[in-house]
């Protein structure tokens, strides 16, 4: 039976952020952020991303490889004589919590050049070393774990503000917060004609592998390429999260987690698994064997 979120109880808490609407529900007693798909701005044949698998299925990837994500649910929404498919997130930010994002961990660092949202490599790097509120080495290692997840789903949007902490005011102590706002891996804008031409021709499969999607991270002003960047083994923290992810990585299990997906269709079915599995061998697998031997 599929929940349609409309007819459950909302609460008057509100979320920011910029992609599509969302709404508060009270869900088997807890409290579920429901996002509602923005409009595809890059794909005018589509009147909305397919932004809400791309996270459902994006966290529950997350989840099979042992990094905590939020826990999501699919389901419709219905507006009048309109039902939407949408992807409802648990609230993970318990009584007394409050979630923190990087960047406001980053605008900490009073020498930090480029402020909490700037994302030159070099300077989150020298911002996850200066910090003193949390270790940083555990910081660092979190950092490029997620960071090798987001290369193999595809992720263009792991800015500051899309991971970070949460913060317990009455003993003013953080912890990691379980990875949240995969809405922009797995070709969230891609219609059937696309998937069908990506499918169809091994030039727009690798084109779609090696240059995009590419990284919110920069280089000298230039987005990271995933598969330049990781397939280079030149960054030793990269490397070590490599080595640390990638056997924890099972493509059955992902095959599985996207057979069992609700409301998507076959050749959408097809077209993550065969992505999810180019972008594990071309990306991932090449570079850990490269490492390793």
């Amino acid at each position: 039976m599929k929940i349609d979120f409309s007819q459950l109880p909302e609460t008057k808490k509100g979320y920011n952020g910029a992609n599509g609407g969302k709404k508060c529900v009270i869900y088997n007693g807890e409290k579920y952020m429901v996002k509602f798909p923005p409009q595809a701005k890059l794909n005018n044949a589509m009147s909305y991303a397919n932004s809400c698998f791309s996270e459902h299925i994006g966290s529950q990837i997350f989840n099979s490889i042992g990094i905590k994500a939020q826990q999501t649910l699919l389901g419709i929404y219905r507006i009048g004589a309109t039902k939407k498919v949408v992807v409802a997130c648990k609230d993970f930010v318990g009584a007394g919590k409050q979630l923190l994002d990087f960047a406001s961990i980053k605008n900490q660092v009073i020498n930090s050049s480029n402020g909490g949202y700037g994302v030159e490599l070099s300077d989150i790097m020298d911002a996850i070393n200066t910090q003193t509120s949390f270790d940083p080495i555990a910081l660092n290692n979190y950092f490029w774990d997620i960071f090798i997840v987001d290369a193999l789903i595809g992720n263009w949007d792991r800015h500051n503000g899309n991971w970070g902490f949460l913060y317990d005011e009455q003993n003013d102590t953080l912890e990691l917060a379980p990875v949240y706002d995969c809405g922009s891996s797995l070709y969230p804008q891609a219609d059937e004609k696309i998937m069908n031409s990506v499918l169809d021709n091994q030039q727009e499969m690798e084109f779609r592998i090696k240059e995009i999607p590419y990284s919110a991270i920069k280089i000298g002003g230039k987005n990271i390429r995933y598969h330049s960047f990781i397939t280079s083994t030149t960054n030793e923290d990269c490397n070590r999260a490599l080595l640390r992810i990638f056997p924890q990585i099972s493509l059955s299990a992902i095959d599985n987690i996207i057979s069992n997906t609700d409301f998507i269709t076959d050749l959408q079915k097809r077209f993550y698994s065969v992505m999810l599995h180019e972008r594990y061998n071309q990306i991932l697998k090449t570079a850990y064997q490269k490492i390793k031997h």
